[in-house]
């Protein structure tokens, strides 16, 4: 009778343990994902009026393009200072996807940031009185600064997901940073296109990114030069 009890202990440990695993693949992706577009519900993908590159394809739609670029190029996730700024295509962090993704759409991130902080510089506290041009714009801070400043804020509420679409930037703490995918999950919220070096660039991950971190910004990248509020 002992030896039946411990084996249906140990047995049913095994299967606790097999689930936790189980839900840590699918946590992070490795377990796929069921992948689903606006139309599934009834959302209407609003274009921007702009094309900062005069390609014809507004600046949503090039935003969404340069990130899956990332995606295909699947930079090796390495954080570190480089003269000039820019890190080589095949390294990257978090920010570089932002950066990179808005080239793509005919905008010089650095070059508006770098003059946001000369105008401006108290605006920046992780600047802390003295800009840097080669890091400046790859810290989320910085980039957060930016946005608030200059670009449309958006809802935090990642259940509200009319309001949220392809090419949106998304803060999280001020720790990472991510562009939101064309792809959603079966509740209709958006995956991210983001390089934290894990498996996955382009993962169904928003409600974990805000359970652990807090959403703490939610942009459009709908530009205007003069800044919201000093």
């Amino acid at each position: 009778m002992k030896m039946r009890t411990i084996n249906r202990i140990l047995m049913a440990l095994c299967l606790a343990a097999g689930g936790v695993v189980l839900w840590i693949l699918y946590l992070y992706n490795y377990i796929p994902h069921r992948q689903f577009r606006d139309e599934d519900f009834q959302i209407v993908f609003q274009s921007a009026e702009n094309d900062q590159n005069h390609n014809g394809i507004d600046d949503f739609r090039d935003i969404l393009a340069g990130a899956k670029q990332e995606v295909l190029r699947n930079p090796h996730y390495r954080s570190a200072y480089y003269e000039g700024g820019y890190p080589p295509p095949e390294e990257g962090v978090c920010t570089d996807v932002i950066w990179r993704s808005l080239e793509t759409a005919g905008y010089d991130f650095k070059a508006m940031i770098d003059a946001d902080i000369a105008q401006c510089v108290a605006c920046y506290p992780r600047v802390d009185g003295h800009s840097d041009p080669n890091i400046d714009f790859r810290r989320v801070p910085n980039i957060h600064v930016f946005l608030a400043r200059h670009t449309r804020s958006l809802t935090t509420d990642i259940n509200d997901i009319d309001e949220w679409q392809a090419g949106d930037i998304v803060v999280f703490s001020d720790s990472h940073i991510a562009i939101v995918s064309d792809i959603r999950n079966h509740h209709g919220v958006p995956f991210l296109i983001h390089n934290a070096g894990l498996y996955k660039m382009e993962e169904d991950c928003l409600w974990r990114e805000a359970f652990l971190k807090g959403v703490s910004g939610h942009y459009r990248f709908i530009y205007h030069e003069a800044a919201w509020h000093e």
